[in-house]
């Protein structure tokens, strides 16, 4: 088996986990994909050392991150409306939460939205988080603390969404 055929197995089994991350990361689907595919590209090109002495998912998701906020950075021609879809008929709670949480993660900085990514999607402790971004334990605490405050004064009307329990889990 070459390189290539062990990437390509690597993909197969970690697409739909790389691209729901991805996703979080853009808020986007399309971007998601765009993204995953850059990244990918890279990837494949380091993969024989990567394959061999290093972890390659870590070391994917990391370039995710990273992609996407040099994304973050570059001019934006469009700007997504702040506003929520008004309350009809054909929306539940669930969604217009969904919705809600979608914009608020949106306008978080990237490195809080990765952090919230990694910690609350992902279910990455705190320490994994670190080694994903390859930054301090301190920092992804740090990093944490701001994102849901900010979360908070973005959209009270979430509150309900964590448990008093939940809620002190996450200020530790």
């Amino acid at each position: 088996m070459d390189h290539h055929d062990d990437f390509r197995e690597f993909v197969l089994a970690r697409q739909q986990a790389l691209m729901r991350f991805a996703y979080l990361l853009t808020g986007d689907a399309h971007l998601a994909e765009d993204l995953l595919q850059s990244v990918l590209i890279k990837v494949v090109g380091k993969w024989p050392t990567l394959s061999r002495d290093g972890n390659p998912e870590a070391y994917t998701r990391k370039a995710l991150v990273n992609q996407s906020i040099s994304w973050w950075r570059r001019p934006r021609l469009e700007s997504p409306s702040a506003d929520p879809p008004e309350r009809g008929a054909s929306h539940d709670e669930a969604t217009l939460d969904r919705i809600v949480l979608r914009q608020a993660l949106a306008r978080l900085t990237p490195k809080q939205r990765a952090v919230i990514v990694l910690r609350f999607w992902e279910d990455l402790t705190e320490t994994q988080t670190a080694e994903t971004l390859g930054c301090s334990v301190g920092t992804v605490k740090s990093q944490v603390h701001h994102a849901l405050a900010r979360l908070r004064a973005l959209a009270p009307e979430l509150a309900h969404l964590l448990s008093d329990s939940e809620v002190r889990e996450v200020a530790r």
